[in-house]
């Protein structure tokens, strides 16, 4: 077992758990999704071999690319699609994901709904909210979650379980969260995936089900990697 793995995962479970009992806030149980995007398989496999079973990746080119010969030796891993996903990569989103955390809009919602149908696998969901209203992230409208949920759920039949949200940088994510978890609430969803690397603390306090940490875990991912890939 890779000795600086193991420490970092441990070092962050550790941080997950101290935030849970400094504030008290449900759920009982965060899950950590590891980000491992723009990371190799033989950078995976030790954390792996530490006990890691949950993931996240941006891209299903790269996650195809990796990911099904880990799998091959670790059958219960779960994999998350945190990254935008282009209808036309839908079919295999559903077959290589667990979850898809990005929903965000009803065309997206209507072919994933179909390819989980024809694949014969219905797969957990979060909607995707830009909670910054930013124009330069994907997500719904904070005002239009609520109404768009619902739609994925009573006209395209997905099972929504949460939220999901990347606050804007170079500022206190704490509003943002509170946003979500508020929205989250009056969705009638208990999912909320959010908090990375430097705020995960803050999302667990206000809240999180899940946090995706990767730089923490992995370390810092490869200059050539564009700038928009290295938020986590």
């Amino acid at each position: 077992m890779d000795a600086g793995a193991a420490g970092n995962l441990a070092a962050i479970r550790e941080r997950i758990a101290r935030a849970q009992d400094r504030f008290g806030a449900p759920p009982e149980r965060v899950e950590l999704v590891a980000v491992s995007k723009t990371f190799p398989a033989d950078a995976i496999a030790p954390f792996l071999a530490a006990g890691q079973r949950v993931f996240g990746e941006n891209r299903v080119q790269e996650a195809k690319d990796k990911w099904p010969g880990l799998r091959a030796g670790y059958p219960d891993i779960t994999l998350h699609l945190i990254g935008p996903l282009q209808t036309n990569k839908a079919r295999e989103a559903v077959a290589l994901f667990d979850v898809i955390e990005t929903v965000d809009r009803d065309k997206l919602a209507g072919v994933l709904a179909a390819e989980m149908v024809r694949a014969g696998r219905r797969l957990p969901c979060f909607v995707q909210v830009n909670i910054g209203l930013e124009a330069q992230k994907a997500g719904i409208a904070p005002a239009e979650t609520v109404a768009f949920v619902q739609r994925c759920r009573d006209v395209h039949g997905l099972d929504i379980v949460g939220l999901m949200c990347i606050p804007p940088d170079g500022v206190p994510p704490g509003p943002y969260f509170a946003h979500l978890a508020t929205l989250a609430r009056d969705a009638g969803v208990s999912g909320l995936s959010m908090g990375m690397s430097g705020d995960f603390e803050v999302g667990i306090a206000m809240g999180a089900t899940h946090v995706r940490v990767g730089s923490a875990l992995f370390g810092t991912r490869p200059k050539d990697v564009p700038a928009d890939r290295q938020d986590i």
